[in-house]
């Protein structure tokens, strides 16, 4: 049977369409399976080893926290006897070489003072009780104060500077807080003899295990500050001034420490 021209040309037509399509389900069905090599997530085989380093440092500088505290009929009053105590206190630390960017206030703040009183005739009581009296919270006064930190970088004067805040009418006193001034630089090297450690753990494992290390896929350090220092016979003690010299107060060592965790890709 002859086919004719226009269904020759509809069938050519029909053909090439299915050709096209065709070729087309190859090249996505190639590209899909190049993708999926590509980015396979295959599991990666992994060892984690941690390491710890230390450095030893002597505190080079004594953080102390004190307040003034007044009480006045008047918030002025309250206020200048603060000023009054301050101005000594400044003056005593400009003698022991206390420079002023180590001297910071903390806070400034005064609060009135209230106390509770009766106004009207006391009821006696009775079989149902004792009825309240009445009354009312009354301003008797106003308390000021000022919160102030100091750093002593000559830890040897630190008692004799305690001492000194003490006959000055210096209220509360906290510390001595012993630190080391670059911490920083302490860190670093800690840090460097943890990734040591971790490293040389890694290698000892890997050959004991007949494996060899690849990359490193992941790092983390803890957190690590140096634990501060209080020298316990200073902290929290009524401040004696009667005391004939200012007593000793030991720096002793901080232990800056760093421990990391290093993860390395097994080949």
């Amino acid at each position: 049977m002859e086919i004719s021209p226009e269904k020759k040309v509809k069938l050519y037509q029909g053909l090439r369409i299915a050709l096209i399509v065709f070729l087309a389900v190859i090249v996505a069905s190639s590209f899909t399976n190049m993708n999926y090599d590509k980015y396979d997530n295959k599991p990666v085989n992994t060892i984690s080893l941690s390491g710890h380093g230390e450095v030893q440092a002597v505190p080079d500088i004594a953080n102390v926290d004190f307040t003034i505290r007044k009480e006045a009929k008047t918030v002025k009053d309250a206020q200048d006897a603060v000023s009054q105590v301050e101005k000594k206190v400044l003056d005593l630390l400009k003698t022991d070489n206390i420079a002023d960017k180590d001297i910071k206030a903390q806070s400034v703040s005064f609060n009135p003072k209230y106390e509770y009183q009766y106004t009207g005739t006391l009821v006696p009581c009775n079989q149902f009780g004792c009825p309240p009296r009445p009354g009312q919270n009354v301003i008797t006064g106003y308390e000021a104060y000022e919160s102030i930190s100091l750093k002593i970088r000559n830890t040897d004067d630190t008692g004799k500077v305690i001492q000194g805040l003490g006959t000055l009418g210096v209220t509360e006193l906290n510390g001595p807080n012993f630190t080391v001034d670059n911490e920083d630089a302490l860190k670093a090297t800690a840090r460097k003899s943890a990734i040591v450690d971790a490293q040389t753990k890694a290698k000892a494992l890997a050959n004991d295990l007949g494996i060899r290390l690849g990359k490193i896929t992941s790092f983390s350090e803890s957190g690590n500050y140096p634990v501060p220092m209080y020298a316990k016979a200073m902290m929290g003690a009524t401040l004696d001034t009667a005391s004939s010299a200012p007593a000793v107060v030991p720096a002793g060592e901080n232990t800056i420490s760093s421990d990391v965790t290093i993860t390395y890709e097994i080949k």
